[in-house]
């Protein structure tokens, strides 16, 4: 009796040993996929500010290193 109780605590440990080490690769998949989508993100977020101001020189016809002068005095 104590010898399959033995046994099947083992086993048990081995299923959750190889389930842990599953979830730590699945984990650093996420991660990897997380840090992809930020970076899409960032580099999307920085051509959308670079069309901001293009729309700005284009609607104003002021120069933009003025108007970025004026806004970091505010």
């Amino acid at each position: 009796m104590a010898m399959s109780g033995i046994k099947s605590a083992i086993e048990q440990i081995r299923a959750l040993e190889t389930e842990r080490g599953n979830l730590l690769l699945e984990i650093e998949e996420l991660k990897k996929m997380a840090d992809a989508k930020a970076r899409a993100l960032e580099s999307e977020i920085n051509m959308l500010r670079d069309e901001v101001k293009e729309l700005r020189l284009l609607l104003s016809g002021e120069d933009d290193a003025a108007d970025l002068s004026r806004k970091k005095r505010k």
